[in-house]
């Protein structure tokens, strides 16, 4: 027995001297120093979430294109206006007016959807609107922030008839606004029209840049200039996901 041992010990001997290895280089480790610890990757995936998040990132992954030509542009392109998309039994307008105006009195007999008077603190101009329904109601309207003629010129041509309904109705493009500001702004991308409320400019085109990437839009060179100027004074800014 002894003599067996002997002659193991030796075998493995003359394998160490052959290979140049030490004994402790042939002896199997568990985690090695350069293996990454379950905390470190986590870190990682976390930045990667956190980076993708960022509007400034989000930005640099849009595909940037000359527009389009608005030829064959209609608004009923997009679909009737204000369909109820999320089945809710109210129309997109009322849900968007009830999610952004405050102290809101609802009409009676619409199954608590009509929106019937409310306060809106305005982002485009920072000043507080009293809505009432009737005569005044232009006051506050409902604002596409990619605007419908923009999203055509930005490749949202290609949109199937379901996408173009859904851009149209989706919460993540529509705010309540002041109507006058609204109608000035028209369908000018960042580059043409940015809010008065110079507050507001960050989170505005945070969700410009939120609803191309959502629905794979391009920017044009000097859209994405614009974008880049207001971004530069909030270099956190994150995007919205509703």
């Amino acid at each position: 027995m002894k003599q067996t041992f002997k002659f193991l010990a030796s075998c493995l001997a003359v394998l160490v001297l052959a290979s140049g290895c030490s004994v402790s280089e042939l002896t199997p480790t568990t985690g090695g120093t350069n293996a990454p610890s379950s905390t470190q990757s986590q870190s990682a995936e976390k930045q990667i979430d956190s980076n993708d998040s960022i509007a400034l990132q989000r930005l640099e992954a849009l595909p940037v294109k000359g527009k389009a030509p608005m030829t064959g542009y209609d608004r009923s392109q997009f679909g009737p206006a204000w369909k109820d998309v999320d089945r809710n039994g109210c129309d997109t307008r009322n849900d968007i007016l009830r999610r952004d105006l405050s102290l809101t009195k609802l009409k009676p007999g619409t199954k608590g959807c009509v929106v019937a008077s409310g306060t809106l603190d305005d982002p485009y101009t920072g000043k507080q609107i009293d809505f009432v329904r009737g005569p005044q109601s232009a006051k506050v309207q409902i604002d596409h922030v990619v605007a419908l003629g923009n999203v055509w010129v930005s490749g949202g041509q290609k949109l199937s008839a379901e996408q173009k309904a859904a851009i149209a109705n989706d919460p993540l493009n529509l705010l309540a606004v002041d109507g006058p500001a609204n109608m000035q702004k028209s369908d000018k991308d960042a580059s043409g029209w940015l809010p008065k409320n110079k507050g507001f400019r960050c989170s505005y085109v945070a969700r410009q840049i939120a609803v191309k990437d959502k629905y794979g839009l391009s920017v044009t060179p000097s859209e994405k200039q614009a974008m880049v100027r207001v971004l530069d004074s909030c270099p956190g800014q994150g995007v919205p996901t509703k």
